[in-house]
C-alpha cells in the first residue's frame, strides 16, 4: 500500500523577538527533520504571519544542519517577525481565509506560531477557519515573550534571559554610581519593558539583597504611581546611601490610569505608544531636590543580548519548539506548550501543555504578594520565583572578540497563488 504524502508545516514568528525565540525555531525544525514520514518540509513565513499572508516563504530544508544547530544561540528572530495582529474572524474573515488559502497551495497542515497573547488568540482562530473551511490544521502555539505575561505557564521563554540582563545591568551600574555619588550622579534611573506587567522591573530586584542595595526603587505598573511618596522615598535612600538608584517599568500608571509617559499615538495593535518614563521620574527628582541625575533606557538591548542569556531560558526555549511538534504528532491541536514547575529549590520543571482558548488575550501580573507592602520592592516569595530563571550561562562561540551569530540563506518557496494579498 502506498504511503500518503507528509504534511508540510509552516513556522512564525511574532512580535517583539527575544535572546531565545531562535532556540525554539531551532527546538522545531531539528525535531521535524526527525519525522520525515510524518512531517514533509518545514517552511518558515518571512516576517512571520505577513509572510504567510503575502505567501513569502522560506523554505528551511534548503539550511543546513549546521545553520539549524546555531540558531539555538542566535538571538533576535532568524527569519523575520511582525507586529501585525488579525482581526476578529466576524470583522475580517478574508485574512483567515487567504491563510487556509496559502496553507492548502502549499500542502501545510502544521501550523506553529511563536508568539505571545495575540499570537496564541491568532493560531486558536486558525484552527477554527481551517475546520469550517474543510482544511484542518493542527495549530500549535509556541510560548515567547520578555514580558513574563502569558497565562497558563510558569514562566515565558525569553524572560530568563531578559531578567538576567536587566539584573546585571542594574548592579553593575548600581556600582558605577555609588562610586561617583559623593561628587556627581545622585540618582540613576533605568527604564525596562513592561507595558502592563512589571516582571522585568521585579527582576532588577535580584541585583540587591534586599532594603539598602540597590536598586533602591522599584516602580510597577500594578502599583499606582504617587509622586508624593515617591519623591520621599528618593530623599530618604539618597540621604542614607549618598545616591538612589531606580528601575521603573514603561507601563508605570498615575491613580487615574495614565500612563507616566504617554505620547499620544498608537501602535499597529492599537496600544499606547509610550515616551518614556525613565526621563519623566528623572526630572522629578531634579525639579523636587536639585540632584544630578542619568537615566537609561535597556531597550531593545535587554531582550537582545544572548551573551548573558539565562542557560535555563534557552533550555526552555529549545523544550517548547521541540514539544510543539510532538504535541502535533500526537493530533493535538490548538494547545500550547507550557512550563510547569515541580519545585523551586532545587529547580525542576517539565513541559506540559495548555488550550489556546486559556491563554488566548489573557495577561498574568505580578501578583501583590511578591510586591513589598510599601510598592517599591520585591518580597522573598518574588525572589523564589525569579532566581530559578536566570540561573546559568550558555555563551555563544565568539569570533574576533565577538559573538558568531548565524544569518539563515532564506531562500524562497516559489509561490503558487495568482492572487496577491495587499496588507
Amino acid at each position: 500500500m502506498k504511503r500518503s504524502t507528509p504534511k508540510n508545516a509552516l513556522y512564525a514568528q511574532s512580535g517583539g523577538v527575544s535572546a531565545v525565540i531562535n532556540a525554539s525555531a531551532c527546538g522545531v525544525i531539528e525535531t521535524a527533520r526527525r519525522h520525515p514520514d510524518r512531517i514533509g518540509k518545514v517552511y518558515a513565513g518571512r516576517h512571520g504571519i505577513v509572510g504567510a499572508l503575502t505567501e513569502d516563504l522560506i523554505d528551511t530544508s534548503r539550511e543546513s544542519a549546521a545553520t539549524i544547530r546555531a540558531l539555538r544561540h542566535t538571538p533576535g528572530g532568524a527569519f523575520g517577525s511582525a507586529r501585525y495582529k488579525l482581526a476578529g474572524i466576524d470583522k475580517n474573515r478574508a485574512q483567515y481565509e487567504r491563510l487556509i488559502e496559502v496553507f492548502h497551495a502549499h500542502d501545510i497542515g502544521y501550523f506553529f506560531y511563536n508568539g505571545g497573547n495575540d499570537s496564541m488568540d491568532t493560531a486558536h482562530k486558525v484552527s477554527e477557519i481551517g475546520s469550517q473551511m474543510g482544511y484542518p490544521v493542527a495549530c500549535i502555539g509556541i510560548p515567547k515573550t520578555v514580558d513574563n505575561d502569558l497565562a497558563m505557564t510558569d514562566c515565558c521563554p525569553g524572560f530568563g534571559s531578559a531578567a538576567k540582563y536587566v539584573a546585571v545591568s542594574t548592579r553593575e551600574a548600581a556600582l558605577d554610581v555609588a562610586s561617583m555619588a559623593r561628587t556627581s550622579t545622585k540618582v540613576f534611573v533605568l527604564e525596562v519593558m513592561g507595558r502592563h506587567a512589571g516582571w522585568i522591573a521585579a527582576a532588577a530586584g535580584l541585583a540587591g539583597r534586599g532594603r539598602g542595595h540597590a536598586p533602591h526603587i522599584i516602580l510597577f505598573p500594578e502599583i499606582p504611581f504617587d509622586q508624593a511618596r515617591f519623591l520621599a522615598r528618593v530623599k530618604d535612600d539618597v540621604e542614607k546611601h549618598g545616591h538612589c538608584v531606580i528601575v521603573v517599568s514603561e507601563g508605570v500608571r498615575d491613580a487615574s490610569g495614565k500612563f507616566l509617559a504617554e505620547a499620544g499615538t498608537r501602535d499597529s495593535f492599537g496600544h499606547a505608544q509610550l515616551g518614556g518614563a525613565g526621563p519623566v521620574v528623572a526630572q522629578m527628582t531634579q525639579a523636587a531636590f536639585g540632584y544630578k541625575f542619568h537615566w537609561a533606557v535597556a531597550d531593545y538591548l535587554q531582550r537582545a543580548g544572548r551573551h548573558v542569556a539565562s542557560k535555563v531560558d534557552v533550555e526552555q526555549a529549545y523544550a517548547v519548539g521541540r514539544a510543539a511538534v510532538r504535541l502535533a504528532l500526537r493530533g493535538r491541536n490548538a494547545v500550547m506548550p507550557v512550563i510547569v514547575r515541580q519545585s523551586s529549590k532545587p529547580y525542576r520543571w517539565t513541559v506540559g501543555e495548555a488550550p489556546l482558548s486559556a491563554v488566548a488575550n489573557k495577561e498574568k501580573k505580578v501578583p501583590r504578594h511578591f510586591i513589598t507592602a510599601d510598592g517599591f520592592g520585591i518580597t522573598t516569595a518574588c525572589r523564589n520565583y525569579l532566581r530559578p530563571l536566570i540561573e546559568g550561562e550558555d555563551y555563544p562561540p565568539y569570533s574576533d572578540g565577538v559573538p558568531a551569530y548565524v544569518t539563515i540563506g532564506g531562500r524562497p518557496v516559489a509561490r503558487r497563488l495568482k492572487r496577491p494579498f495587499v496588507l
